[in-house]
């Protein structure tokens, strides 16, 4: 009896020399709907799938291989002799190959402004079901889940006569591992409609939709690239990018060999965030941020990018060393030079000048990446010990309820005080940031009180914190806090409030005559 294989192919990519192949092997091919039609073009013999059915294609092609003659002839397992004689009292003849690949939902769905109904019509049924089947029954079918997979097979075939078992159990955990992953985007697709319009205990503080989060959250995703190494150099590390979707990475072009580290990215990703809160504060300017170890050390908005790159620079040139840059605008020759002057391990632009980039061949080790904006994520994850932490991405509020506590602060005050909300909002909690001019001049990060931030900040600021302004981003649980930056200078604050002690830190402020803004959300960030 001759060998059969059933082929039926969403990616066509070498499938005709794959069966050709099989064809000169002595397989029959078996095959369905668009996979035939490409076949017999090609010059082929080919079995229409209904021919060994019985029953035509339906459903406009929803039903062709669920039919016990196609299930049976691919689950039969060949080594039991009741499930032999039960085939043959069937008539019901073996599949020895089965070779598919699956409707293309991911790329579907991903198309800007898909439908439902053509999203819905991009999820295979018979596909993930003869695949699941196949790989089941590895001991008697080989399953061939892709074109990455056809060498290897007529490798075996033409070599040995047969796929070694050991080859199918291969190509077995291969084809679940496709069908769980198809699976996942369909789940995906579907759980990102959900919404939960109830009273806000899943939300994200009144600013509409919120997410509501499933009993059990399937995610699917595709290693993107290695990299360099891990958190330090003995630890092996990759990045895996959410399938389907944006990530921090997409439409990102490296330029350079250069490879990235698991660090680099993880500045990235907070360097990123705070130059997308900048700009969607400022279209119309320039932003400038540098980060260091996760934690912004310097930020601004100018009028023009090298501007901003300056007084982001100056506010804490000493942790700019080795830090992270991502810019709001083009990089040309003259901001090329200045950045280089400086050790930068990655520079993020939306464009770089061809010489700009003949400065930079200068600096073989700089990593630089050519980026437009990053669009906010709408969850964000942090993983812990044998899980993860999932919640909405945060966001900073319109500033329509922020209300004036102590003082008045001047409309240049207010400007700065925005400003500093918003870098507050990347900097790890406790938070404090100053800024004067729309540029940072201190900055306390990570600090178990926030007085210790307020002194690292007001230190770092030096005689720029006279006449700046101060963020911080969660409420002050004492007066010290603000104690300490009044001392310093610092002539206004804007801040959550929501602490028991709200009024000793307003009367604290107005007695140093400091202007105090509430804005009603914290935006703490660990």
């Amino acid at each position: 009896m001759r060998r059969r294989a059933l082929v039926s192919v969403a990616d066509k990519t070498g499938v005709v020399e794959f069966c050709r192949r099989l064809s000169e092997m002595g397989f029959e091919i078996i095959s369905t709907g668009g996979t035939a039609r490409e076949l017999s073009e090609a010059g082929m013999g080919v079995t229409p799938v209904e021919q060994v059915t019985g029953s035509p294609e339906i459903l406009g092609g929803r039903v062709k291989t669920l039919h016990p003659r196609i299930h049976g002839g691919i689950l039969a397992d060949l080594e039991s002799p009741d499930q032999v004689t039960e085939l043959v009292s069937h008539d019901i003849a073996p599949v020895d190959l089965v070779c598919v690949n699956l409707y293309r939902f991911e790329q579907a769905v991903a198309a800007p402004g898909v439908e439902e109904k053509e999203a819905i019509e991009n999820i295979d049924v018979g596909g993930p079901t003869m695949l699941r089947a196949a790989a089941k029954n590895f001991r008697s079918v080989t399953v061939v889940p892709g074109p990455d997979h056809y060498d290897e097979v007529l490798s075996e075939l033409s070599s040995e006569g047969h796929v070694s078992e050991e080859s199918r159990r291969a190509l077995a955990l291969a084809a679940f591992r496709r069908t769980a992953e198809y699976d996942a985007s369909i789940s995906g697709w579907l759980a990102s409609g959900e919404r939960n319009d109830g009273d806000g205990n899943n939300g994200n503080g009144g600013d509409g939709e919120t997410y509501a989060f499933p009993e059990r959250r399937t995610v699917e995703q595709e290693r993107f690239m290695p990299l360099r190494y891990g958190e330090n150099p003995h630890q092996d590390a990759a990045y895996y990018a959410d399938a389907g979707g944006e990530h921090l990475l997409s439409g990102v072009e490296r330029l350079g060999e250069r490879e990235l580290s698991f660090n680099n990215l993880y500045d990235v990703d907070a360097a990123r965030s705070v130059l997308a809160d900048l700009t969607e504060w400022e279209p119309d300017g320039a932003a400038a941020v540098i980060v260091k170890h996760a934690n912004p050390c310097g930020a601004a908005v100018a009028a023009g990018v090298s501007e901003a790159y300056q007084w982001a620079f100056d506010g804490d040139p000493v942790s700019a060393f080795g830090g992270i840059v991502a810019l709001s605008q083009g990089v040309d020759a003259d901001l090329a030079e200045g950045i280089s002057r400086v050790f930068t391990e990655v520079l993020v632009a939306p464009e770089f000048s061809p010489a700009a980039l003949e400065v930079f061949e200068a600096k073989p080790n700089m990593i630089l990446l050519q980026a437009g904006p990053l669009r906010s994520p709408r969850l964000s994850a942090k993983p812990v010990t044998g899980g993860l932490l999932v919640q909405e991405g945060d966001r900073i509020e319109d500033g329509s309820d922020y209300r004036a506590v102590a003082g008045e602060p001047s409309e240049a005050q207010m400007r700065d005080l925005n400003f500093a909300w918003r870098v507050a909002r990347g900097v790890k909690s406790n938070a404090i940031v100053l800024a004067s001019g729309g540029a940072t001049v201190g900055i306390g990060a990570g600090q178990p009180s926030r007085v210790d931030s307020s002194k690292i900040a007001t230190r770092k600021a030096g005689d720029a914190a006279r006449g700046a302004v101060a963020a911080s981003d969660a409420f002050f649980p004492f007066a010290d806090g603000v104690e300490q930056l009044a001392d310093a200078g610092v002539t206004a604050v804007i801040q959550p409030g929501g602490s028991k002690r709200d009024e000793e830190v307003i009367s604290a402020a107005a007695e140093r005559g400091i202007a105090m803004v509430f804005t009603g959300r914290r935006h703490f960030l660990h």
